[in-house]
């Protein structure tokens, strides 16, 4: 003990409770160490953030201008009829003023509604012909079954078909959208006095009709239905 004095006593004891506080600090693991700095582990990161980022922004429509319309809204309508030909125009204003308007649509109803109407005058069905017809229309067909009725008239009629349908003109007069179609189709009429004899029609053979019949809808209706509004026989 000669060799240390009281002074070399305190400074050795004094380093040693220091070096054995900072192992206690510095040597212990506590999990939530910072890894080491890697330049290229941090330029991946920030692709892949930026990656993510693109991910989930969603990109917006372009807002249109003025007048412009989009490239599809008449890609039905011009598969239907010649571009830039008067029925593609006619056509093209009923879309305008109805967006929802599809030609191939109106053709498919325009059909069940032909029968409908074909079938329903034959029965006197004024009930079904009030919803398929304007009021002036509505109004010959219910006279001329009136008429039928008084002589104790009846047609016997089965609707065998439609072979074609063409529309041939389209356009908008206000807000009323107007199509005519030229529709052929085969039927089997005849029309039978009061004692059943046959005075029009061969309730046997079946015979080709051509009409002419033009069909209207007001735009600004909630109702989706159109109504006939005029008809042509076409000899």
């Amino acid at each position: 003990m000669g060799f240390f004095d009281f002074g070399t006593i305190f400074f050795l004891i004094a380093a040693v409770v220091i070096f054995f506080q900072l192992r206690n600090v510095l040597g212990r693991r506590t999990g939530n160490e910072r890894p080491p700095f890697d330049p290229y582990s941090a330029s991946r990161t920030r692709e892949q953030d930026a990656a993510q980022k693109s991910e989930n922004v969603v990109s917006l429509p372009r807002k249109r201008m003025p007048g412009e319309t989009a490239p599809e809204t008449y890609a039905a309508i011009d598969a239907f009829a010649k571009p830039d030909s008067d029925l593609n125009k006619g056509l093209r204003a009923i879309k305008d003023n109805d967006p929802s308007f599809d030609p191939k649509t109106f053709v498919d109803g325009a059909k069940m509604a032909y029968e409908m109407i074909v079938m329903a005058f034959a029965d006197g069905d004024r009930k079904t012909l009030k919803n398929l017809l304007s009021r002036e229309v509505y109004d010959s067909f219910v006279a001329a079954i009136g008429e039928r009725e008084a002589k104790s008239e009846k047609i016997q009629s089965s609707f065998v078909g439609i072979d074609k349908v063409d529309v041939v003109a389209a356009e908008m007069k206000g807000t009323e959208a107007h199509i005519t179609l030229r529709i052929v189709s085969e039927l089997i009429s005849a029309t039978r006095d009061k004692v059943g004899a046959v005075i029009d029609g061969d309730p046997e053979k079946v015979a080709e009709v051509k009409d002419v019949w033009t069909f209207f809808r007001d735009t600004r209706s909630r109702d989706p239905n159109w109504k006939l509004v005029a008809t042509e026989e076409e000899d």
